[in-house]
């Protein structure tokens, strides 16, 4: 098992954030817990404190560096240095590429891309300077694919992967191990609080992709935090979550000429509409 005395954990309202944080609270790990949503981050901190009292919160928005690079450090002060980082947090943007805005493209990588950079570059220096150290970076199955009307979050996930292989080959013998994370269809509410506008049929409807996601969202987030968290503790690079994902790897690596048709036909299978 992994030595996790201290963690930091973006987008820990909700979701996989919050999943993790109740499991590394059971392993008895400090936690320093930030979320844009302060409310259910709030929320999150109080379930935790009757079985870990050394919980920090922080409302942060990871698109704002300077605001991640003081977060850091103030986990830092509090906990006496970080054993590993989730940067977690993400959003989700349903449009074309001819429909959609520089502005939505924009606030899309700046918390999906450049937000995973941020904590990376802010936690890197004392996990180097104490010579051991995690740094779990969350891309998706959207970072080893792409769909329709999902090209801004697979060029954020996709550069999450690339941004990953490159940084573990920099790290090898420091004792900083980098894991690359890609979830299938976990239920959470990244979904539920996008911006769904159109997709390859024309406007979405409310509700629309929400009730489609959750057809698709068939890991739990603490069976997600489980898988994460075990993938740690072996020294995994490369961690899929759910068996979507690890279809969709195998399919797109071994039948790259092929991949893209199955890959949606079984999406239409399931749904029985256009994929997103």
């Amino acid at each position: 098992m992994a030595q996790i005395e201290t963690a930091f954990i973006t987008g820990a309202a909700s979701g996989i954030g919050r999943a993790l944080a109740e499991a590394l609270a059971a392993r008895g790990s400090a936690l320093y817990l930030t979320d844009v949503n302060e409310k259910g981050l709030d929320e999150t901190a109080a379930a935790l404190r009757s079985v870990q009292a050394n919980v920090h919160t922080k409302a942060l928005d990871v698109s704002d560096r300077a605001a991640v690079e003081q977060a850091v450090q103030d986990a830092e002060a509090k906990m006496g240095g970080i054993d590993i980082i989730f940067n977690n947090a993400g959003v989700s943007l349903s449009d074309t590429v001819e429909k959609m805005t520089y502005a939505d493209l924009e606030w899309v990588m700046n918390i999906n891309f450049y937000g995973v950079v941020y904590g990376t570059k802010s936690a890197l220096p004392g996990m180097l300077k104490r010579g051991r150290g995690h740094i779990v970076n969350i891309s998706s199955l959207f970072g080893l694919v792409g769909i329709p009307s999902q090209s801004a979050y697979c060029a954020a996930k996709h550069a999450v992967k690339g941004f990953n292989e490159s940084l573990v080959y920099e790290l090898e013998g420091t004792g900083v191990q980098v894991h690359s994370v890609h979830p299938g269809g976990v239920d959470t509410n990244i979904v539920r609080s996008g911006k769904h506008l159109n997709n390859i049929e024309g406007e979405i409807a409310d509700g629309e992709t929400q009730e489609r996601f959750q057809e698709l969202a068939i890991t739990t987030p603490a069976g997600a935090a489980n898988i994460i968290l075990t993938g740690v503790d072996r020294g995994d690079y490369r961690i899929l979550v759910g068996k979507d994902a690890r279809w969709a790897d195998r399919l797109s690596r071994w039948m790259p000429n092929r991949w893209r048709k199955m890959f949606i036909n079984k999406m239409q299978d399931r749904q029985g509409k256009g994929p997103f």
